[in-house]
């Protein structure tokens, strides 16, 4: 969870100091202004975590912290301050945004977390975001969206250089034919009465858990929340459910589960159509840029000729209150507001999308459907040249 107000005093009296003091005693008079515990070289509070570094300019090589160790704090903001003659500059340094793992890293592996990072590796620009207070907020929302095991993957695979265990999708031309079909395809399910049927299921769905769901949004890890409501949506019921919907209601910790990793989270199959529907749940009093897709897995789906990929956006507000919208990933307020994570791209992968900004919040706002073909086009060319 990203507190504001709390990053927001550490970032100014951070800047307010520039060029007034060194590491120690920056991390001194801030471990003395905000009540900071000191574990190592990381000072910590429930809102973030920081690590101080000296540097003689903007792009040191020093080492900063193991990635073992960063584990404990990768649910925080966790920033790490370059100290510099001039000027103090903090920079987001969770586990979304590094490049690599650069000191001791020979025997990484997902079972074996070995290393440290260095300055170097921490991402400067990320979706198109620079690594700047200004966009902390946002970029952790980004964060938010992977798991330190999806990250621990991604950085294992940069820093070894082993062999990927995803595979890049290559479309054939009558593959590519479709893909290039899919917008039309899209717009022509939304004017059928499978549309319909497909809306009306999952409001159904909706409603018959509505009050599990108002709970489950107030879930702060944004994982596990997500997780909850898109099963509490598409399972029918059982003995399971009734277990997360009874720890909801008593506020006990839920119960361990997985869910699969798959293109969509909701499939149904009409005669002429398809379908593969992502569940996406917007905190209406929350700022948040979800993980939308898998770059490889959608081209890989849409290069099947009847099929259609398909976003509901369950809308929750303070109160409780929830709103739906089922539109197509081809939407055009989704398509502005969707950004390509390119560091998510390994040597066999295109990498995977992000829904920026309102972009959610407008379809909610307005569910009226909206493909503009030009716009699409471009996008699945984008995604082909990826």
């Amino acid at each position: 969870m990203y507190d504001r107000e709390a990053l927001d005093k550490l970032i100014c009296y951070l800047t307010s100091l520039n060029g007034k003091t060194d590491k120690a005693g920056l991390s001194h008079s801030s471990k003395e202004r905000f009540g900071l515990t000191v574990e190592r070289s990381v000072f910590c509070s429930e809102h973030f975590a920081v690590r101080f570094c000296q540097a003689a300019g903007l792009h040191p090589s020093n080492t900063v912290l193991s990635l073992s160790a960063l584990r404990k704090y990768d649910a925080l903001p966790f920033i790490v301050c370059l100290v510099t003659p001039a000027e103090n500059v903090p920079l987001l340094a969770n586990a979304t945004f590094l490049s690599k793992i650069s000191h001791s890293s020979q025997q990484l592996r997902t079972d074996n977390i070995k290393g440290s990072f260095n300055v170097s590796d921490i991402m400067r620009n990320i979706g198109g975001l620079e690594n700047i207070p200004h966009n902390f907020e946002a970029l952790f929302s980004i964060h938010e969206s992977f798991t330190f095991r999806e990250n621990l993957e991604r950085l294992v695979e940069k820093t070894n250089a082993i062999e990927p265990k995803g595979r890049r999708f290559e479309p054939t031309e009558r593959e590519i034919e479709n893909i290039t079909e899919a917008p039309a395809r899209a717009a022509r399910f939304l004017r059928s009465r499978e549309y319909a049927d497909l809306r009306d299921d999952l409001n159904a769905r909706v409603r018959e858990a509505q009050s599990e769901i108002a709970a489950a949004a107030f879930i702060d890890n944004v994982n596990i929340r997500g997780r909850i409501i898109e099963y509490l949506i598409t399972s029918s019921g059982g003995t399971f459910r009734k277990q997360i919907a009874d720890c909801l209601k008593s506020k006990k910790p839920l119960p361990a589960f997985k869910t699969e990793d798959l293109l969509g989270d909701f499939r149904k199959n009409y005669k002429n159509f398809k379908t593969a529907t992502e569940i996406k749940t917007k905190n209406l009093f929350l700022s948040s840029n979800p993980k939308a897709y898998n770059v490889d897995k959608l081209l890989r789906f849409l290069a099947e000729p009847e099929s259609v990929y398909m976003i509901y956006i369950v809308g929750i507000d303070d109160k409780g209150k929830i709103s739906t919208a089922l539109c197509s990933a081809f939407d055009l307020r989704l398509l502005r507001g969707t950004a390509f994570l390119y560091h998510w791209a390994g040597r066999n992968s295109r990498g995977v999308t992000q829904f920026m900004g309102n972009s959610l919040t407008e379809v909610l706002n307005d569910p009226d459907n909206r493909i503009d073909t030009p716009t699409a086009r471009e996008h699945i060319d984008k995604m082909l040249s990826l």
